[in-house]
């Protein structure tokens, strides 16, 4: 505890949180979770997409990521375009502010190092940087924790990536790739962890037992257009991933499958109203998560998940239901290996509706065996992100870090 004559630690928390994306605000959670629990002395804000969500949810003090409202809007006549040049600056001036004011600097997960969706290098890659570099500026620590990264091809953006990282005070990573990543783009990873991804630190709802006869399936849809270097075929891959989507959830209808599609994020939802509409049935309905314990606790109720958005997986893994992955990065393919389902990966931007279906069959035949594997990765995970807080507590906390293991040597 602090006591009168010190000053709590102020820390900050900093991403596109609050901002309609489930995982994004899982991670948030984990980490806030973590500082109540260990660091209760803290006084705790946050730097972010969404502070209306952010405060009200969360309960912490929240400013506006960005000082020009249209920041993440195509700029196309000569006012939005100047306001948004404008901003930059601002930017620069206010996230300075911001981190001078902290003791330390936490980014919560997400995958604030990759470009697996489009991604513009003048608008989240420049906060990031802002951010480091105003941390390195003022001895504010800033970390990265559990974050992802991915190879970049557009240069500006690996090169504001990469000066990120290099300025961060401290780095880990939800999956060996990323840091491989990293390494490859010329960061120094030696001191760098691998841990599972922060929302296997969040609660678990208890699980249903599988049906007999099968029972429902939950399908995690995803506003999938490929990534930042596939915007020539954008279209063509978003129509290629619905049409196989579609023929699936069809097939699962016919065979008497109850289906609820899920989502990870605001703008998922015409995927979903696509699929209804085509699909016209009264077993085929779609859920109002709002979080990503909503999302476990769809996921916990069904037999099986077919499921795209990487926190979509996450939620079904941890609540221990048979998974299978529309794959549309390294990181999926990483997080099913890691959780022993690596054969139930399915390319997104080639959603071949039939050898999906197969896949499904050969999942639920193994289902009760899944099963049991996953209870033991999820013991693991859990394990691991003890590991993870210990060391971040390591990190950024040092004094308390002392506290805690001189608490621990007069328990013994």
């Amino acid at each position: 505890m602090t006591s009168a004559d010190e000053t709590p630690v102020r820390v900050g928390v900093f991403g596109l949180l609050g901002s309609g994306n489930l995982g994004n605000d899982g991670s948030l959670e984990a980490v806030l979770g973590y500082l109540r629990a260990e660091h209760p002395e803290a006084v705790v804000d946050a730097l972010c997409g969404g502070p209306e969500v952010v405060a009200t949810r969360y309960r912490i003090p929240a400013t506006r990521l960005h000082w020009y409202r249209g920041e993440y809007r195509t700029a196309s006549r000569a006012g939005a375009i100047a306001a948004k040049g404008l901003g930059k600056l601002v930017d620069a001036v206010r996230t300075a502010a911001w981190v001078r004011r902290h003791d330390v600097v936490i980014v919560p997960g997400m995958g604030v190092l990759e470009a697996t969706l489009p991604l513009r290098p003048w608008g989240f890659p420049y906060a990031l940087f802002l951010l480091c570099a105003s941390g390195r500026l003022f001895g504010t620590p800033v970390a990265l924790v559990g974050v992802g990264a991915a190879p970049i091809g557009n240069r500006p953006t690996r090169a504001l990536v990469r000066w990120s990282a290099r300025l961060a005070a401290y780095r880990s990573y939800r999956d060996a790739p990323s840091r491989d990543a990293m390494r490859e783009m010329g960061v120094d990873t030696a001191r760098d962890e691998v841990y599972p991804d922060l929302a296997f630190a969040l609660p678990t709802p208890p699980a249903s037992a599988p049906s007999n006869p099968p029972g429902p399936v939950c399908v995690g849809v995803m506003d999938f257009h490929g990534g930042d270097d596939d915007r020539g075929r954008a279209e063509e891959i978003h129509r290629r991933y619905l049409d196989g989507t579609t023929r699936f959830v069809r097939a699962l209808v016919e065979d008497g499958r109850p289906v609820r599609l899920l989502t990870g994020d605001e703008c998922d939802a015409s995927v979903v109203a696509a699929i209804l509409d085509a699909v016209d049935s009264p077993l085929v309905t779609a859920a109002e998560a709002a979080s990503l314990a909503d999302l476990m606790k769809e996921t916990a109720a069904a037999d099986t998940v077919v499921a795209t958005r990487y926190h979509n997986l996450i939620c079904a893994l941890k609540a221990g239901t048979p998974t299978l992955a529309l794959s549309y990065a390294a990181k999926s393919d990483a997080l099913m290996a890691r959780m022993g389902l690596d054969a139930y990966c399915h390319p997104a931007r080639e959603v071949d509706a039939d050898r999906l279906l197969q896949q499904f069959r050969a999942l639920e035949q193994r289902s009760a065996e899944l099963r049991r594997t996953l209870t033991e990765r999820n013991q693991d995970a859990a394990r691991r992100l003890e590991d993870q807080f210990t060391a971040l507590t390591a990190a950024l906390f040092p004094a308390a870090d002392h506290v805690h293991a001189h608490a621990l040597r007069e328990a013994l």
